[in-house]
């Protein structure tokens, strides 16, 4: 868990996306390939960013198969479990309530994201209630 301290910079937060929407290890070259148009950069510089990821404990190599094969330490879920928490405590004083007030002050949230909002608030109180009453 401690891991999940560390932040990720906006270009390996990119690099981590493409590891978690590939499950299984992939080569430096497929994720090279799938930041083109995001990041105009060179293989040494993505290999420069896997190697930062993996001090950071956030990636691992296997070089065993005569090619680097990368895969993702941490899981997306709980980097952004750790990320948003750290975001609401750091901007907004640990209050979902001043953030959602501050973007629909700002005209940030539409009806619609209130609607949704409403929704879902409505379907966990469902489910609690249901864990509840089977206790």
């Amino acid at each position: 868990m401690c891991n999940l301290l560390k932040k990720l910079g906006e270009a390996e937060l990119e690099i981590m996306q493409v590891l978690w929407d590939n499950g299984p290890p992939v080569t430096s070259n497929y994720i090279l390939k799938q930041l083109q148009g995001k990041r105009k950069w060179q293989l040494s510089t993505l290999m420069t960013s896997l190697s930062r990821l993996a001090d950071k404990g956030f990636v691992v190599c296997d070089r065993s198969m005569g090619t680097n094969l990368y895969t993702a330490v941490i899981a997306e879920e709980d980097y952004k479990t750790r990320a948003g928490k750290q975001f609401l405590e750091k901007i907004y004083n640990n209050s979902i309530q001043n953030m959602v007030a501050s973007l629909y002050s700002h005209k940030m949230l539409e009806e619609s994201d209130l609607s949704q909002l409403r929704d879902y608030l409505d379907e966990l109180e469902r489910e609690n209630e249901k864990e509840e009453g089977g206790k």
